[in-house]
């Protein structure tokens, strides 16, 4: 797994290795040690899977204290658009976003 940093402080790309043979693929998504090594202790309670129609559009999520979450998305198949949008106010970069493929 490489990290790949954002402009944002606390966002990071996950580029996944995968290996590939006769039978098929096989890739290591998550690996809680290596995430708090190299980033910091997350502790992912929930995990979703949700599959979109071409042009489909999902919503803006935003929590506030003591309710946030961190996200992790995973593209399975496809191609996907994920923008983030910097709501804390305390940030160097509030009200500032960046869009990922």
């Amino acid at each position: 797994m490489q990290i790949e940093k954002t402009k944002f402080e606390g966002v990071f790309i996950l580029n996944t290795k995968i290996h590939t043979d006769e039978r098929g693929y096989f890739a290591e998504t998550y690996k809680q040690e290596f995430l708090n090594k190299h980033i910091k202790k997350i502790n992912f309670i929930q995990h979703n899977e949700s599959m979109s129609k071409i042009g489909g559009l999902r919503g803006l999520h935003f929590q506030k204290a003591p309710y946030q979450q961190s996200k992790l998305v995973r593209v399975v198949k496809g191609l996907v658009q994920d923008v983030i949008v910097d709501l804390r106010k305390d940030s160097p970069t509030f009200g500032k976003h960046e869009s990922f493929f």
